[in-house]
């Protein structure tokens, strides 16, 4: 199934409803790169030491992974449509789009199908984002070709940016996070596979 149907579990907690360590991750968050407190961010709140400690992750593997923007951003894809994650699809798209990644690239992971016309890095990051999320873990040609590219360090944050965004993923599924502006749904349930 996938994606925030029916009503949101986890809305935004008001200000002066927040604990004092709530208040002290929240403007952690809304004063660093991200500028506010989208996507999971408010779910997370409710136990404010795992926010803290995701959004530390999340701003080295959103901001400062050793993998090209482009690239960190199509595995994020991958993994979005992998959990039919709707809100995570949304925001990370258009990020995809301005860091260069190719439209039809982000068409064909939205519609469940390896994408063609792939460069040579497009193409490793993608096998290595879609193996592991439906093996587990990734054959050896995989990881060498990953190794390859982009070092022991490309790897651990691809790792890295596939494993947190799975976290973010359940996280808005699970609290039925809306999308913005009552946009529709960017993905369709994937037939007889992960997110159907």
């Amino acid at each position: 199934m996938g994606g925030a149907t029916g009503p949101e579990r986890l809305p935004p907690l008001a200000p002066e409803r927040m604990t004092p360590r709530q208040r002290e991750v929240a403007e952690a968050i809304a004063g660093g790169p991200r500028g506010g407190l989208r996507g999971p961010f408010q779910a997370w709140l409710r136990s404010p030491e795992v926010a803290d400690r995701f959004q530390r992750v999340g701003e080295y593997v959103r901001f400062n992974s050793s993998i090209p923007a482009a690239l960190n951003e199509l595995a994020i894809l991958v993994t979005a449509r992998e959990w039919t994650a709707q809100f995570e699809w949304h925001a990370h798209h258009a990020l995809a789009m301005k860091a260069g990644l190719p439209p039809a690239i982000a068409e064909a992971i939205a519609r469940g199908e390896r994408p063609g016309n792939m460069d040579a890095d497009q193409r490793v990051v993608y096998e290595f984002a879609t193996e592991l999320h439906r093996e587990r873990s990734v054959s050896d040609a995989t990881y060498a070709a990953v190794v390859e590219r982009f070092g022991e360090r490309g790897l651990v944050d691809l790792v890295a940016a596939c494993g947190y965004y799975v976290a973010v993923a359940m996280t808005l599924n699970v609290a039925r996070v809306p999308l913005p502006d009552g946009l529709p749904p960017p993905l369709a349930p994937l037939k007889g596979g992960a997110g159907a």
